[in-house]
């Protein structure tokens, strides 16, 4: 490839160095109180591993607010909730433990973001911090913090993401049709494949 980028230094010639030291020393080794306060806040975490054939996987992961829980400053939980049984994150992670979080909050122009590592554990104590509707999840991650940092706003603000300027559904394909795009179903299996997508989320929420 002709323009490929194949070094950092090839890269800093192009693009320059960090804007501000503290865009280098703002990441911190814990939870602070502000990280937290973000955290417990969040209704909305996207959990990125990868696999030890360095395949890469990011996962979107949401419920009410806090459910991430901060055990301290170097620990924090994410429950498992039900799924459709794949369990790409799961695996990534028992295979090798780095991981990373980036938390949202809608409307909220920064995000933070957690680097660490993680655990698949079912110890009670910690499932129990995360029931909903009575019902406690079957497993989860137990993540010790390497890194945590809050990021800026640019890409809210270049994608409107919380504003209306882009929110359209026309277009947009299902989920039925984002699964099978690639297997050529028939209208009756993909009829079949809608109404289980809907009973899905009306029965198995958690």
């Amino acid at each position: 490839m002709t323009h490929e980028i194949k070094t950092e230094k090839a890269l800093r010639d192009l693009i320059g160095n960090p804007v501000h030291e503290l865009v280098v020393a703002k990441t911190t080794p814990i939870i602070t109180a502000p990280i937290r306060r973000y955290i417990e806040r969040s209704p909305f975490v996207c959990l990125a591993t990868y696999g030890i054939d360095g395949a890469c996987d990011l996962s979107p992961r949401g419920d009410p607010p806090g459910f991430v829980k901060v055990l301290n400053e170097k620990t924090l939980f994410l429950p498992e909730r039900p799924g459709n049984k794949r369990l790409d994150s799961a695996i990534n992670i028992i295979q090798q433990p780095q991981l990373s979080l980036m938390f949202m909050i809608p409307g909220t122009l920064e995000t933070v973001r957690v680097n660490g590592t993680g655990v698949m554990t079912t110890d009670p104590e910690l499932l129990s911090l995360s029931s909903v509707n009575g019902k406690s999840p079957e497993l989860g991650v137990l993540i010790t913090v390497g890194e945590a940092l809050g990021h800026c706003s640019k890409a809210f603000r270049r994608s409107k993401l919380w504003q209306s300027d882009y929110a359209r559904r026309d277009g947009v394909p299902s989920l039925a049709e984002l699964m099978t795009g690639h297997l050529d179903l028939d209208e009756a299996l993909t009829a079949e494949l809608d109404a289980g997508i809907k009973n899905d989320v009306l029965t198995r929420m958690y």
